[in-house]
C-alpha cells in the first residue's frame, strides 16, 4: 500500500465512524496524467449521493490541512457498487449466501478464477457452491491463495 493511501486512510477512519459509514477501500492511482484518489465507503442499507459529498466534504479539509499529496489530483468519494470487492475477514462473513468472484494466486484443481455461492468462511478457507454445466460442486480455497474476492451479479 502506498504511502498517500495509508494517510487518506487515517484521515478518513475517524470521518466514516463518526456517520455511522464503513470504509471499504481507498485507491491512489494515475489515469492517463490525471491522478485519482478513490475512497470507497458503504454501509448495509447502501451509501446515498449525500453521504458520498459529505465525507468528501469533510476529507477535503483534511487534506487541505495535511496536503500529503504534492500535485493536483482528483478526489473521488462513492459506494464501491453491487460488485463490491471483499477484502477483510468482516466482508466475507457479510457474503455468506451471496454470489462471489474469487480470483486465486494459484491453481487450485486446474483453475484459477471461481463463481459460486459463498457457504462459509472461517478465517482460514473460502467455502463456495460452484456449478459446473448441471452439477454442484463445492470449492474449497485457503484464504492465503485468495489474489482478489468481489460480490458477482447472479442473473440465475
Amino acid at each position: 500500500m502506498s504511502k498517500v493511501t495509508e494517510i487518506v486512510e487515517e484521515l478518513t477512519k475517524p470521518i466514516v465512524t463518526e456517520l455511522d459509514l464503513e470504509l471499504v477501500e481507498v485507491e491512489y492511482v494515475k489515469e492517463g496524467k490525471n491522478w485519482f484518489l478513490r475512497v470507497y465507503i458503504d454501509k448495509d442499507t447502501g451509501v446515498d449521493i449525500e453521504e458520498c459529498g459529505l465525507v468528501s466534504e469533510k476529507l477535503s479539509e483534511k487534506l487541505d490541512e495535511l496536503d500529503p499529496i504534492p500535485h493536483n489530483y482528483f478526489l473521488e468519494v462513492s459506494s464501491p457498487g453491487a460488485e463490491r470487492p471483499l477484502k477483510k475477514a468482516n466482508d466475507y462473513e457479510k457474503a455468506i449466501g451471496k454470489q462471489i468472484l474469487v480470483k486465486t494466486y494459484e491453481p487450485i484443481d486446474g483453475e484459477k478464477v471461481f463463481e459460486g455461492k459463498l457457504l462459509t468462511f472461517d478465517g482460514a478457507t473460502v467455502s463456495l457452491e460452484v456449478k459446473i454445466k448441471t452439477r454442484k460442486k463445492t470449492v474449497e480455497i485457503p484464504y492465503e491463495k485468495v489474489a482478489s474476492a468481489r460480490l458477482a451479479i447472479s442473473f440465475s
